[in-house]
């Protein structure tokens, strides 16, 4: 009976077996049932089979028929012959001959899959021989060596032909030789022919090549599924490729644990740029405020060396050495000859040592000269007050700038020497003391323990110095002498315009008391025995020497200023230029209007227990506000 050579399917007639070959292989693509074969002829897949697999011999079975629709077991020793094929579709398939369509396919799995060979590799299990390794050669050279064997195979041929070229075959694989192992380089696959050896590498290259050209990276889960699919049978690799990286690992778990790592170094790295940044931010502002403490350090030290220069506290010398400089300056000029030069300076010196102001910037008779100016003009006031006796000290070449302070209590202190009730005690200097001689007595005030807090301002030191004094070391020098000081601080403004209307009339009060008592018609102007009032503010300070009440009701202060140059305060002796010195020495409310002003006033003498008291209190000194 005609058998076809493909399917080994048996068939009546020939008719029927040409049939079978034009509807069942020669219309459809040509392919190996038991390879990767493909894309041949009918006479070079015939030879392929003949010569590369095994056929079994369906002439000799009796079941034959019934075997092609079984699955055959693979532990049966029967005379059948059994093929079993890893083929690229399926990890391990076995097939029977009589069965090539896909429906008559049979996948068994085996007992070892990942140890189980690549594609391109046949296990023989013939009758009583021993099972070994073979392979089919390449497509291409399997074609060329079926070209030259067309010849000699043909569909037609007779049976006999057949089982004796199958035995022949059969012999030529079974003989025992010795061969070479062929180790694949990308998997654990060892083979036995160089042939099975390039159809599975280029397998290798056929996957990779096709991975590249999709140009997508599988997921984790995608690689899963896929392995999950390779050990079910169907298609797919049993590779897991990180997603985070080109890594392929060959589990689950190696994957899991590779992209752990990843999260972890990059939580890791993140953290440390954060922890980078803000250091680098903190170091930023640490240094910004360094610098910007740095600068308003040095901003303050520069403020406080030019607080120290006004104030006269930078070491630059004091009287004395002003005195001098003033004097070298002169001659350098040409304003003095060397031998004046020289006269002054012993002069100086001589004064210095004396401790009594040499009486160059003096003018004697100022209140005699106001007194007669009153009485004579000044037919606009309804009443004038006026002080004791008082001379005026100017500023000299000394302690101009810086002395005004000296320089009024020179002037306060002249007045107290005239008047008995302060030179009783004999507490007060035998003559008015020069400005070194001023800053001694201040600095012993100071140590008899009277307001600390503003020694400590001055560091205890006022000689050698060109320091400003105010109303507090005037108060003190008074009080050590047993002199009753008053402090009073107008330290606001109390008119409109920031003008101090409280401070005139608190000034009126202090002049008219006790200055008309008993007499039934008051004089239109008085002179009074109260001392000159020490009038301080920012920057300056002067002496009230009285005070003037207009006919519409104002009040008009007389002012001696310490700036004001011996040759125009003597303009005020004279009666034809006394007018215009007076004009200069009156201040209306509106010529103050300083935000602060403090007044010291004497008035009267001091026990011993009084100034004992006075000097204990003097730790927290206050003065008397107003309003």
């Amino acid at each position: 009976m005609p058998v076809c050579d493909i399917c080994c399917q048996e068939f009546a007639s020939e008719s029927e077996l040409k049939t079978h070959l034009l509807l069942s292989h020669l219309e459809n693509e040509m392919s190996c049932p038991f390879c990767s074969l493909s894309g041949v002829s009918y006479d070079e897949l015939n030879f392929h089979i003949s010569t590369a697999h095994t056929e079994m011999d369906l002439q000799n079975s009796p079941t034959d028929k019934a075997s092609a629709d079984r699955v055959p077991d693979p532990t049966e020793t029967n005379g059948a012959k059994w093929t079993v094929k890893n083929s690229p579709a399926s990890c391990n398939s076995w097939r029977t001959p009589a069965s090539p369509q896909t429906s008559g396919h049979h996948t068994l799995k085996t007992a070892n899959e990942t140890a189980a060979p690549s594609a391109g590799i046949a296990l023989t299990q013939g009758q009583g021989a021993q099972s070994r390794i073979k392979s089919s050669p390449p497509a291409a050279s399997t074609a060329s060596a079926s070209k030259k064997q067309t010849s000699s195979v043909h569909p037609g041929q007779s049976e006999d032909y057949s089982a004796e070229h199958c035995k022949a075959k059969q012999k030529r694989l079974s003989s025992p030789k010795k061969e070479r192992m062929f180790p694949c380089p990308f998997c654990s696959l060892v083979c036995s022919d160089c042939f099975i050896l390039q159809e599975h590498v280029e397998l290798h290259l056929q996957d990779q090549a096709s991975s590249a050209s999709e140009g997508a990276v599988p997921e984790a889960g995608a690689s899963a599924q896929a392995c999950s699919s390779v050990r079910n049978g169907e298609p797919g690799f049993p590779l897991y490729e990180c997603p985070l990286c080109s890594l392929v690992c060959v589990d689950n778990s190696s994957l899991q644990e590779h992209v752990e790592l990843h999260l972890e170094y990059g939580t890791a790295a993140a953290a440390g740029d954060l922890s980078g940044d803000l250091k680098l931010a903190r170091q930023l502002q640490e240094e910004d405020e360094k610098k910007r403490k740095e600068e308003e350090a040095k901003r303050e030290k520069e403020d406080f060396r030019q607080l120290q220069k006004v104030f006269g506290l930078d070491n630059s010398g004091g009287y004395r050495r002003q005195l001098e400089r003033n004097m070298e300056r002169a001659v350098s000029r040409g304003h003095m000859d060397p031998a004046e030069f020289h006269q002054k300076r012993a002069e100086m010196m001589e004064s210095l040592a004396s401790g009594v102001d040499d009486g160059r910037s003096r003018t004697n008779g100022v209140l005699e000269a106001l007194y007669d100016f009153h009485q004579r003009e000044a037919r606009d006031c309804a009443r004038v007050w006026l002080c004791a006796e008082t001379d005026h000290y100017s500023s000299s070449a000394g302690d101009k700038g810086w002395g005004c302070g000296y320089r009024n209590f020179q002037m306060l202190l002249s007045a107290l020497r005239r008047t008995e009730e302060y030179t009783a005690p004999h507490t007060l200097p035998d003559a008015v003391p020069s400005i070194p001689r001023v800053q001694a007595l201040i600095e012993a005030a100071w140590a008899e323990g009277i307001d600390p807090q503003g020694a400590s301002h001055f560091n205890r030191k006022l000689q050698g110095t060109r320091a400003w004094i105010g109303a507090t070391e005037i108060y003190s020098v008074l009080t050590v002498h047993r002199i009753r000081a008053r402090i009073v601080d107008f330290h606001q403004p109390t008119g409109p315009g920031n003008t101090h209307p409280r401070l005139f009339d608190w000034v009126k009060n202090y002049f008219s008391q006790h200055s008309s008592r008993g007499a039934r018609l008051p004089p239109r102007v008085v002179k009074t025995n109260h001392p000159p009032i020490y009038l301080q503010h920012q920057g300056h300070s002067r002496s009230i020497v009285g005070v003037e009440e207009r006919k519409n009701g104002s009040v008009c202060l007389l002012l001696l200023d310490p700036g004001c140059p011996p040759g125009e305060m003597r303009k005020l002796l004279n009666p034809s230029t006394a007018a215009a010195s007076v004009s200069r020495m009156r201040k209306f409310p509106g010529h103050l209007k300083h935000t602060q002003y403090q007044v010291v006033t004497a008035e009267g003498v001091l026990t011993p227990e009084e100034k004992r008291e006075r000097i204990a209190n003097s730790r927290t000194l206050r003065a008397e506000r107003i309003p």
